[in-house]
């Protein structure tokens, strides 16, 4: 028989889509006000995979990773994922999206993303939320699966995602100075 425990707490990580900077940094002010400070911020990169936001967001889309210090609870995902959606809609215009947040919780096996949107390989959580298993630590590295989005699998990001995961592995341990 199993004897079901509480996971560790998961660091949170952020990624968004933007072409406008100053909405950009609303929404940059506004995640830190509801999450708290980060402790990591990439540069923004350009987003060449797709032009499924051009219609919301126009031309020039950025990619940009961020990484908070207070951990959260790995059952928080679908509340985390409504209070970005929620932060979005505060930058609507005219009813189209000028920032696309994506939250996803980071342990030290995996990658899970929130999304509104159900596939073959994400679970429903509550509210509309399901979970999506983006990318497994094995082998000592993370890595994609056949799902795994394109901007996902970059080198970099997966760098940027080996630092975070350093940084969890010793907040978790009590080592890490907050």
């Amino acid at each position: 028989m199993s004897h079901p425990t509480e996971p560790r707490p998961a660091k949170l990580v952020i990624r968004f889509l933007f072409s406008d900077f100053q909405v950009q940094r609303s929404a940059l002010e506004a995640l830190v006000s509801d999450f708290g400070p980060m402790d990591f911020l990439s540069m923004p990169g350009d987003f060449p995979y797709t032009t499924y936001y051009d219609d919301e967001m126009g031309h020039g889309i950025r990619r940009q990773t961020a990484g908070f210090v207070n951990l959260v609870a790995q059952g928080a995902l679908p509340d985390l994922k409504l209070r970005t959606n929620e932060i979005e809609a505060r930058f609507l215009q005219n009813g189209k999206r000028q920032i696309n947040i994506d939250p996803g919780i980071l342990n030290v096996e995996r990658l899970v993303l929130a999304t509104g949107k159900n596939f073959t390989h994400r679970i429903y959580l509550r509210e509309g939320i399901y979970a999506d298993l983006t990318l497994m630590y094995h082998k000592g590295a993370y890595r994609p699966l056949p799902w795994t989005y394109p901007d996902y699998r970059e080198p970099e990001f997966l760098h940027q995602l080996e630092v975070l995961r350093k940084k969890l592995r010793f907040e978790q341990e009590g080592i890490f100075p907050k």
